[in-house]
């Protein structure tokens, strides 16, 4: 059952959703494959993804450099923190608080912003829900959506027997099909395991030693084991047609974080120094992909050439010469 307020909300979104939904189906079929088949309709909701991802890299960009200054910030962060440890009272809280803000707007910092591109997709994820809720009814949607098409993707099953709109839950309260069960309980593995991997490696690989000492980095872990957790307990209510959605896109932030780790690593990390290594062994490490530690040993042998002579020893050298 749908709320009218926020079905009001999403129905920009859900019309936006059809259109690319119903266009990668029209592609799939111009190109021979069978329209009324839970492939095309798989297919489709993997372009919608691939559309979805795409448009929302300019907001990853901007993630990462968020994360970058955040990363720069933390010393003073932790200052204030400092600053304030053991006090409880309201006045320090308020100018705990209020110095923290200023920090973040003096710095163009946000640290939400990490959470930026999961809170935009969380309205598409709801709204093909939504659809595919609407769709195995047999109703039209909002938009490109037809009455046909909406029958024909809640008819579409996988290999004859697992239909999308069907879940886990479903699937089990009604003893059947169990290739249902089967292949939801495969994608919960799935997406609980690319959801870890993603988290890990970020984690493990790209993370300062400076952000590993921090409050946040063992907030983090803590996150690292619970997340996971929420695909387990979730996934098992969802149709598979918006865990296919939910599976693609985590498949494809493991590979973009991937790229990021490798390519862009946050300074300092192990993830840097494996970059600078494989840089030096092809000859294309410069000096700005140099670390500036590296220069410091030259120092004391500036400092003794410029040492000062006094005008007594200058002048038992001259004799002795």
């Amino acid at each position: 059952m749908e709320i009218p307020f926020i079905d009001t909300i999403l129905w920009p979104i859900k019309w936006v959703v059809e259109l690319i939904l119903v266009a990668w189906h029209w592609l799939w079929t111009a190109i021979g494959l069978d329209p009324a088949a839970g492939l095309t309709w798989v297919l489709s909701i993997v372009g919608l993804v691939l559309v979805v991802r795409a448009a929302l890299i300019p907001i990853f960009v901007r993630q990462i450099k968020s994360q970058r200054k955040m990363l720069e910030v933390a010393p003073q962060l932790k200052k204030i923190q400092d600053k304030y440890k053991g006090k409880k009272d309201q006045f320090s809280r308020e100018a705990m608080s209020r110095e923290t803000m200023e920090l973040y707007r003096r710095t163009g910092t946000n640290p939400l912003a990490s959470c930026l591109p999961l809170l935009l997709q969380m309205p598409i994820f709801f709204s093909l829900f939504s659809v595919l809720n609407n769709a195995q009814k047999g109703a039209a949607g909002v938009g490109p959506l037809s009455a046909d098409l909406g029958k024909q993707f809640g008819d579409a099953t996988l290999f004859g027997v697992a239909p999308l709109h069907d879940t886990f839950i479903g699937a089990w309260n009604a003893g059947g099909p169990w290739q249902v069960m089967v292949i939801a309980g495969l994608m919960v593995v799935l997406m609980t395991a690319s959801q870890f991997y993603t988290q890990l490696q970020i984690m493990a690989k790209n993370q300062s030693p400076e952000a590993k000492n921090s409050p946040m980095f063992r907030q983090q872990r803590i996150l690292l084991y619970i997340l996971p957790l929420v695909f387990v307990f979730s996934g098992v209510a969802f149709p598979l047609g918006v865990m296919f959605y939910w599976l693609t896109s985590n498949l494809w932030t493991m590979g973009q974080q991937f790229l990021v780790i490798r390519n862009m690593p946050t300074p300092g990390s192990e993830a840097a120094k494996a970059r600078e290594e494989r840089l030096a062994r092809r000859g294309k490490l410069t000096g700005k992909d140099t670390p500036a530690i590296e220069a410091a040993p030259e120092t004391p042998k500036t400092t003794q050439r410029q040492q000062p002579v006094s005008k007594n020893r200058a002048k038992k050298q001259g004799g002795k010469k």
